[in-house]
């Protein structure tokens, strides 16, 4: 039965048996007639989903890896059942015992990326050296109870840093970036004392994109001679905002078979833009009864090769700030530059060569997954958080803008084709992000099933 399981879990080509499995090793199995030691088992494989759910991890990822926790203690008989908000597991304790059921409501959502990383680790350790359940557990409890690694201020500063660097990627110059990077701040910390109020996320989106739009008014009214494009700071505030949403996990879900789940997540993701937009359509309206000058948007600029190096370090800073503002580790945070870099150079030369940005959006998003699924090994951290903070360079800050510009001057064609073609750059981004992740594992498949082959076969007495 044991080398069963461990086919199973070997054969399984989802990410997160790919990723947390370094070495195979036997099953620790437990006395499934102890009620205690199971919960504790069961308890344990629910709160490590629990973490990776919340993070954004996709709902078959979630699955396996929950899955993978409950078979290293013998428990390799599982229904389970994981939703947008909740975790539910039955365990299958053979015909004379009846199953054991267990249910996990997952009430937040937190992008903290160390402690992703620290599951997974915790998930190789189980797997590597049998901990035992009380050990897991109380282990687990030091992952989820520990304070952020970093200071508040420092992951203000990453989101910051991340809007100036976008700003420098739409070819903004320095003083739109140095607005970029003040509104960014004040969004940050606006949205923070309003969270701490318990307002909820789509009037907290609302209020960044008002913060965004503000300082654009006021360049456009008072510095028209500075010749700039306050335009660009309105798209990196939307950049910014963007970013924090699980439109990877919600195209992952809907490509892999949970679609219940993938459309909670993608209402999530539309409803927390539409909070955006509102915010800084408001902004517009309120700056146009006061006569102030509106900021414009060129719908004929495209990003191009021009001033290539300053791109690359633009894209390399996009992501490796973002990376910083939810916490990740510094291996992760370098991992993350890379991802960037790559992802901008390979979105400008695909576009160079004649494709629109939807392919080019896409063929970059599957750089970026193949390369988080080879590099998360090296770095020891989850492919999601190399591939999230990757295509953060390529989301589509200008685009909506310059939907929501023309919808706002009765240019109802031109908006809804822009915000059509931004929510298509979007989803060509996640399903970009799901086939580089997929080819990744695929590529490290026959390694896997030779170490195991290698395991499996019998050592010859050298007498």
């Amino acid at each position: 039965m044991l080398t069963g399981t461990v086919d199973r879990l070997v054969a399984d080509r989802r990410a997160t048996v790919d990723t947390v499995v370094e070495a195979p090793a036997p099953l620790q199995p437990i006395d499934v007639t102890d009620d205690a030691t199971v919960t504790e088992v069961m308890d344990l494989a629910e709160r490590v989903g629990e973490v990776v759910l919340a993070s954004g991890t996709a709902v078959m990822d979630t699955t396996t890896q929950i899955e993978f926790i409950a078979a290293t203690y013998g428990l390799d008989k599982c229904d389970i059942d994981v939703t947008y908000n909740s975790i539910r597991i039955s365990a299958d304790r053979g015909p004379r015992l009846p199953p054991y059921s267990t249910m996990r409501v997952v009430h937040y959502r937190s992008l903290d990326f160390t402690r992703l990383a620290a599951a997974d680790r915790l998930t190789r350790r189980i797997r590597r050296e049998l901990v035992p359940p009380q050990e897991a557990l109380a282990a687990l409890d030091e992952i989820t109870g520990a304070p952020h690694p970093y200071p508040r201020w420092l992951a203000t500063l990453g989101w910051a840093v991340m809007a100036a660097a976008v700003a420098l990627l739409l070819n903004g110059g320095l003083l739109i970036a140095l607005l970029s990077f003040v509104a960014t701040t004040m969004i940050d910390r606006t949205n923070r004392v309003l969270n701490r109020r318990g307002l909820p996320f789509f009037f907290q989106h609302m209020a960044g994109g008002v913060i965004a739009a503000a300082p654009a008014v006021l360049v456009s009214t008072f510095a028209e001679n500075l010749h700039l494009d306050p335009s660009l700071i309105i798209a990196a505030g939307i950049t910014v905002l963007l970013a924090g949403l699980q439109l990877v996990g919600a195209v992952e879900d809907a490509i892999t078979g949970a679609p219940i789940t993938a459309s909670a997540r993608m209402l999530e993701v539309i409803m927390m833009t539409g909070g955006i937009i509102a915010g800084i359509a408001f902004t517009l309206r309120v700056a146009e009864v006061f006569e102030a000058t509106v900021p414009t948007a060129d719908i004929t600029t495209t990003r191009d090769l021009t001033n290539l190096p300053i791109k690359l370090f633009a894209g390399a800073v996009t992501s490796a700030a973002f990376a910083l503002a939810c916490y990740a580790e510094r291996r992760a945070v370098a991992a993350a530059a890379f991802s960037g870099a790559a992802a901008t150079v390979v979105y400008l030369l695909v576009q160079h060569f004649g494709f629109g940005p939807i392919v080019s959006s896409g063929v970059a998003a599957t750089v970026v997954g193949l390369a988080g699924g080879l590099l998360a090994r090296r770095a020891l951290t989850p492919p999601l958080v190399v591939a999230v903070a990757g295509i953060t360079p390529l989301l589509p800050g200008l685009r909506v803008y310059r939907g929501l510009y023309a919808l706002l001057n009765d240019e109802l064609i031109l908006g809804l084709n822009q915000l059509f073609g931004a929510f298509a750059v979007g989803l060509a981004l996640a399903a970009g992000v799901t086939l580089g992740e997929w080819m990744a594992r695929d590529l490290r498949r026959p390694r896997i099933l030779k170490r195991m082959g290698s395991l499996r076969r019998p050592r010859l007495s050298s007498g």
